[in-house]
């Protein structure tokens, strides 16, 4: 009987154990480690904070899942893992044996220094798994404030997910505090929104931006909070109440207490078959891994890594050859816009409309249904 540990419950491993419930493994053992039973889908995060859909209509079931596949679940936080006696060590102390295991614990924010004693309300838009309780003490804040008041809206990170996370909460802040003005801006070290994507989904977004009242501001890099402000890396102060950070991506601290090949930014080195780099009894995928040549952070690509996965960790508990795996060249993206409208992007291929999120919505909703359904 070989023992697999699957640490996080990310999309892949959502795969993973998909997998193994839909084919089972007598000579396999497989246990799940999460800090908690449910697990949200990065795609409805942006239509949960716009209000668009309860947090159950955004999270997989991580624990029924598990008991589908016939896996043992572990509901406390990982804190290393240590390769050469092949265990995890978790919170509590306690040390899970394994011979084989797979990370998929995503990624976390590098956040900004803290340089006053009342900074503006910082909302960090990673770890996911901690993003409910900070949006609900955020929105408990937001009522206290008086009405007949200006608030500014600050998202630093021009990426898909800070275009996408600004308008979302400012569509949400809105509605429920109408008597409050809403002023956004978005900060980025780019000069453009949507860097490396193509002209017409930039333009697309630039148009969505401006609809939602978001002003732009490039060549500015995000440093610290200051009383009322950002401070950006060339000193100049950005006012704000609310901050969304959504920029500088790296690995979980706890990574670090491990043996695990880093790179610079705390991501795990892995190979094309998804394994870590000299160490083939792990394994990691989703965005806590580093690729050569790099991969976006994106939740489609995690989503694709999942079946590949699954081949190759039941291939390594028995003995076989692993199976590489070709990341896509361009992938689709469907960026929300707040309003009950989306931009789909594409390489240099973009377009927009209520379509496009009605669209978007079903997908989202598929994938949720796939891992959430009854059995």
């Amino acid at each position: 009987m070989k023992k697999l540990v699957l640490v996080g419950a990310g999309h892949a491993h959502a795969f993973v154990l998909e997998a193994f419930a839909e084919r089972p493994d007598a000579g396999i053992e497989l246990t799940l480690i999460s800090d908690r039973p449910k697990a949200a889908y990065s795609g409805c995060v942006p239509a949960w904070l716009a209000g668009e859909c309860p947090l159950e209509e955004a999270q997989i079931d991580i624990a029924t899942l598990c008991e589908r596949a016939g896996a043992r679940l572990i509901v406390e936080p990982a804190v290393a893992v240590d390769g050469a006696n092949r265990h995890v060590i978790l919170a509590g102390g306690e040390k899970i044996n394994f011979d084989i295991a797979s990370l998929n614990v995503g990624s976390t924010l590098e956040r900004p220094a803290q340089q006053s004693d009342s900074p503006p309300y910082l909302l960090a838009m990673r770890p996911l798994n901690e993003l409910q309780r900070r949006w609900q003490d955020l929105l408990e804040t937001v009522q206290a404030w008086p009405g007949g008041t200006e608030r500014r809206v600050l998202g630093v990170g021009g990426g898909a997910a800070g275009c996408e996370t600004l308008m979302s909460v400012l569509a949400q802040l809105r509605s429920q505090r109408p008597d409050i003005t809403w002023r956004g801006t978005l900060m980025s070290a780019g000069k453009q929104p949507l860097p490396g994507a193509g002209h017409l989904p930039r333009a697309l977004i630039k148009r969505a931006l401006k609809q939602a009242d978001v002003t732009w501001q490039g060549n500015s890099r995000g440093k610290a909070l200051v009383e009322g402000a950002v401070r950006d890396h060339q000193g100049r102060q950005h006012p704000a109440d609310i901050v969304l950070w959504a920029t500088g991506a790296v690995g979980h601290r706890w990574l670090a207490a491990s043996d695990l090949p880093l790179d610079k930014n705390g991501f795990i080195k892995v190979e094309n078959t998804l394994a870590v780099s000299g160490m083939p009894r792990l394994f990691a995928a989703g965005d806590c891994t580093a690729f050569d040549p790099p991969l976006p952070n994106a939740g489609v690509y995690a989503v694709r890594m999942g079946p590949p996965l699954a081949e190759n960790l039941r291939r390594a508990c028995h003995g076989q050859a692993l199976k590489p795996w070709q990341p896509p060249r361009r992938v689709l993206a469907l960026i929300g816009t707040g309003d009950g409208r989306a931009i789909a992007s594409r390489g240099s291929i973009g377009f927009s409309g209520r379509w496009v999120w009605r669209w978007k919505k079903r997908i989202d909703a598929r994938f949720i249904a796939r891992f959430n359904r009854p059995f």
